[in-house]
């Protein structure tokens, strides 16, 4: 099976920490740079799943984009897409809680400019599935890409899904062109966690609705099913970790993945 996803290649700064955050304050932290991106995460579980795959992302040619394609490449990841010459790679900064949730500042870099004209069709040749990240959604020349980037799958007889991302992407694109997006490529799935789901207004009608509720497990099309137990670490990645797991094997493999990843620190599988 060769996955395709669309989206981000960026450098993750996560940084755990001690004790909570004080105005003006310092505390304690351990800090640890990683590559990440919501692509770039599903692409990753889905190869340690045994998956063939393959990221498409614009990526900057410049010190941090080569470590982060490096490391990404080290776990089994095909990378494909432009070069930006001019901008740079992209960093998420994810503050994780003593409590393991994860608040994230995000620069998307080279990854913003993506246009439909640089999308090569043959990046997708052989896609059995394509995963689209949310952010490649928020703002023109994103969307026409990935309208693109989906015609050309589905000319592949691949299946498609989309990550709605987070209340912030949501926002950026607005609700009814997000809507529409959703309407017209018609996606076999479509995840979100609760509070995206309100945001977006609930589920669009005939699509698979893929709703992520985090230690309380996920609901798959209407279906709830339980969490897989596990003591809880860093939740960063733990919904790209879901996705790869549904994409690969369905609901019961994706609430694994989704649980071997808040096991762990980082939002990859080990090894990167």
């Amino acid at each position: 099976m060769l996955v395709c996803t669309l989206g981000d290649l960026v450098l993750d700064v996560l940084v755990r920490l001690d004790a909570p955050l004080v105005p003006g304050g310092d505390v304690g932290a351990r800090t640890v740079v990683r590559p990440g991106g919501q692509a770039a995460n599903v692409a990753a579980w889905a190869a340690s799943l045994g998956a063939r795959s393959r990221l498409v992302t614009k990526r900057a040619d410049d010190e941090a984009g080569r470590l982060a394609a490096s490391a990404v490449e080290e776990l089994g990841v095909e990378l494909v897409g432009p070069f930006e010459p001019a901008g740079g790679t992209g960093v998420v900064v994810s503050l994780v809680g003593t409590d393991g949730e994860r608040t994230m500042a995000s620069d998307r870099g080279a990854g913003g400019s993506f246009s439909a004209d640089e999308l090569d069709p043959a990046w997708l040749a052989g896609c059995d599935h394509l995963y689209v990240s949310g952010y490649c959604l928020t703002h023109e020349p994103g969307r026409h890409m990935a309208e693109t980037a989906v015609a050309a799958a589905r000319s592949q007889r691949a299946t498609v899904s989309v990550d709605l991302a987070a209340t912030s992407a949501i926002e950026s694109c607005g609700v009814e062109q997000l809507r529409e997006f959703v309407t017209a490529v018609r996606p076999d799935g479509v995840f979100c966690n609760e509070e995206e789901d309100r945001a977006v207004g609930g589920p669009v009608e005939g699509i698979h609705w893929i709703l992520k509720r985090g230690a309380r497990g996920a609901s798959f099309g209407g279906n709830d099913l339980a969490a897989v137990s596990t003591t809880p670490t860093d939740s960063t990645g733990a919904g790209d970790a879901l996705a790869a797991g549904w994409i690969v094997g369905g609901p019961q493999l994706a609430l694994a993945t989704a649980a071997r990843c808040v096991a762990q620190v980082g939002a990859m599988p080990p090894g990167s």
